[in-house]
């Protein structure tokens, strides 16, 4: 019971037991020092009503935290939020400032990559060479990836013959096969209405490429045909080295550094990049795409953990939504990039390029000024926070809290560093990890179902049926989700916010998948047969818009639930193993990512099972969330202990005369029998109860 584990823990005496961590979030065995709280504040409307228990005065005659090697560093030290963070200025620092913009720079570059398979991979309409009229179109023409940020791969409508029309608008961005990117030979007549099979038929093919360059990779291999598998291959190869990536590089960041793991990605993305350029076959291409891939993946990881340990709370979703819309930038404005450069070896160095600008962080990107005090590495961190001092012409003055001396009498202190399987031997921790994992899973993984079926054959839209309009249309969902993310946030917090969307990607969903069929159910059967074919040409046109209005509506809600789900983790991870937690929340998101070219490989078989079992999950993800803290306006964990102070509020606070479901110890005095425990805890402020502090 509460009042058990109070009595136990104000007996005093040097040999006392502290109380075993409970499901509620009380504390965790060990240090109490270091399980102290870290300064957490209450944000208004968030449910943070609840916060934790600070730390129990030790007894007489009990060794002082600092006095020896085991015992937890000065809680001052700990709480970087409410003591150093405020002593090097917060964000208002100019060097401050200077890092966070020097993280949002390359968010841009970044857009370039992710979304650079929607152009290098694209399947263009086919035909065989020469034939001129009387040639037919290939059967299917695929829109490229949107991208590791947004995720969308689906193939367009099926057998369709190439009308004079599309030719026209496309005349000028084909090629034949074989081409070395020079003079773009004459092109031949439109093709007309003909037997598909007759184009697998050909040994050469001209190709009519929808994506602004002249020639592509599947251009230049002829991977149509028999050889089209290769297509989705060269797409695993990008996701699959970013899941390999986050994996890896989460863990190496939280044991090395930030800056080593950024630097070194910097480094090799740059010639794994340059050399998928020089790529001479489909093989080496996919081999090199899939080392990008893993850098990249450093790269995005590392920049995401640097930006929130650099923001005070109450600037952390600003900074990141920031570098969100930088990254959105870059997503725009890659249809002009490769209207620019023609050729898809171009296209990929000028999108590599830029990322040698990064090497100048060598000399000007220090580390992570707060990972290196929750690792217990005090020289390098008096280093560095001298450093920031003299960048912004601080004076030792301006300490008021007496960091530096704390500071100076733990210098002597060893590192300790975590690795992100410890999070298992935790009772709360490891439970938020694993229902943000799953949230990023299921909102990355059904985001493809929605816009297959916005763009996909069931829903035929003349707007839709040109690239540029695909992949604008994408985009601007995807900027209108950020920016409904930016409000919704703002009023709910981050578990209101994720609960909200996610309850409306399973409205979009089940809505799509059962008011649809049952559309198509009683239309038919009617009374006449004049009555049959209004019923199924009204069927028809009404499924579709509604299918359009609940993609719209999903793809909208599932970008946000994704993002969300990558922030939140940020937040409630400890920094000792932050970067480890946003490697596997950012993985299961590429796992999500993943389905689209598996469903694409086998030709669309088994679309319908993936929408249903997406649909299921966010069914249990509604569940799981109600299970998550809210961080919002909360100081972040730098410890594992404090991860475990993370619990599970209410989501609305109480109102005014309600009784909570904890008691403080002024309360608890008016219990007869109860006298005695209260009395044993009138060493502890008023307003503690037993999970916690209360807000007053």
């Amino acid at each position: 019971m509460a009042i058990d584990r109070r009595r136990e823990a104000v007996g005093g005496g040097p040999g006392r037991q502290p109380p075993a961590a409970e499901e509620n979030g009380s504390l965790p065995p060990g240090d109490a020092a270091a399980s102290a709280p870290l300064g957490g504040r209450a944000g208004p409307g968030g449910g943070g009503d609840i916060q934790p228990l600070p730390a129990p005065h030790p007894a007489s005659g009990g060794p002082h935290p600092s006095s020896s090697s085991a015992a937890a560093p000065s809680l001052l030290l700990l709480d970087y939020d409410g003591s150093v963070l405020p002593f090097l200025g917060g964000l208002g620092g100019g060097y401050q400032k200077t890092l966070v913009l020097l993280t949002w720079i390359p968010a841009l570059f970044i857009g370039f990559s992710q979304f650079s398979d929607s152009f290098l991979l694209d399947q263009p309409n086919f035909w065989c060479r020469g034939a001129g009229k009387g040639t037919e179109l290939a059967e299917v023409t695929a829109t490229g990836r949107w991208g590791a940020g947004d995720v969308a791969n689906w193939t367009s409508p099926p057998t369709t013959s190439f009308s004079t029309v599309a030719w026209g608008a496309a005349g000028d961005l084909s090629n034949s096969s074989g081409s070395d990117g020079g003079d773009t030979p004459p092109l031949p007549s439109p093709p007309d209405k003909g037997d598909n099979a007759s184009n697998c038929d050909c040994h050469a093919w001209d190709y009519g490429i929808r994506t602004g360059l002249v020639q592509n990779v599947v251009s230049k291999w002829d991977l149509v045909c028999d050889n089209a598998w290769k297509v989705h291959i060269a797409k695993f190869s990008l996701l699959v080295g970013l899941i390999f990536g986050y994996l890896i590089t989460g863990c190496i960041a939280d044991w090395v550094g930030r800056r080593p793991v950024l630097l070194f990605s910097i480094t090799f993305i740059l010639v794994f990049g340059l050399t998928v350029a020089l790529s001479v076959n489909v093989t080496m291409f996919s081999t090199l795409r899939f080392f990008e891939g893993f850098c990249l993946a450093g790269i995005i990881l590392t920049l995401y953990a640097l930006r929130i340990e650099l923001c005070p709370p109450g600037k952390r979703f600003m900074i990141t939504m920031v570098a969100s819309f930088v990254a959105m930038a870059g997503r725009f404005l890659m249809p002009g990039l490769a209207a620019l450069c023609r050729d898809w070896q171009v296209l990929q160095a000028l999108i590599i390029c830029p990322f040698l600008l990064m090497l100048l962080y060598w000399s000007i990107f220090p580390e992570s000024l707060r990972w290196l005090m929750a690792t217990q590495q005090f020289e390098s961190a008096k280093k560095l926070i001298l450093h920031f001092t003299q960048k912004n012409c601080m004076s030792p003055e301006s300490d008021i809290k007496g960091v530096m001396p704390e500071l100076e009498k733990e210098l002597s202190r060893r590192p300790k560093k975590v690795c992100i399987v410890k999070v298992v031997g935790t009772r709360n921790l490891w439970k938020n990890i694993v229902v943000l994992c799953v949230n990023s899973l299921t909102g990355y993984g059904i985001h493809h179902c929605f816009a297959r079926s916005m763009m996909g054959h069931e829903v035929k839209v003349p707007l839709l049926e040109n690239f540029y309009a695909d992949y604008y249309t994408v985009a601007s969902i995807a900027l209108a989700s950020c920016l409904a993310m930016c409000v919704v946030v703002r009023f709910l917090g981050r578990r209101g916010g994720l609960l909200l969307f996610m309850i409306l990607t399973a409205l979009a969903s089940l809505l799509q998948l059962g008011l649809l069929n049952l559309i198509g159910k009683y239309s038919q059967h009617p009374d006449s047969e004049l009555q049959l074919k209004l019923a199924v040409g009204m069927s028809d046109s009404v499924k579709d818009k509604f299918s359009i209005a609940f993609s719209i509506v999903g793809m909208f809600a599932s970008h946000a639930v994704g993002s969300l789900s990558v922030f939140f983790c940020a937040e409630i991870t400890p920094t000792v193993i932050r970067c480890g937690g946003l490697g596997l929340v950012l993985a299961s998101a590429g796992f999500g990512m993943l389905t689209a070219p598996i469903i694409e490989l086998h030709n669309q078989k088994g679309y319908f099972l993936h929408h249903i079992i997406f649909a299921c999950c966010t069914l249990i993800c509604i569940i799981c969330i109600l299970l998550l803290p809210e961080s919002r306006d909360q100081s972040l964990p730098e410890n594992i202990s404090n991860g475990e102070h993370y619990t599970r509020q209410p989501l609305l606070p109480h109102k005014k005369g309600e009784q909570p479901l904890l008691l403080t110890n002024a309360e608890l005095k008016d219990y007869s029998g109860l006298h005695d425990a209260a009395a044993a805890g009138d060493g502890l402020p008023e307003n503690a109860t037993a999970n916690g502090m209360k807000a007053m």
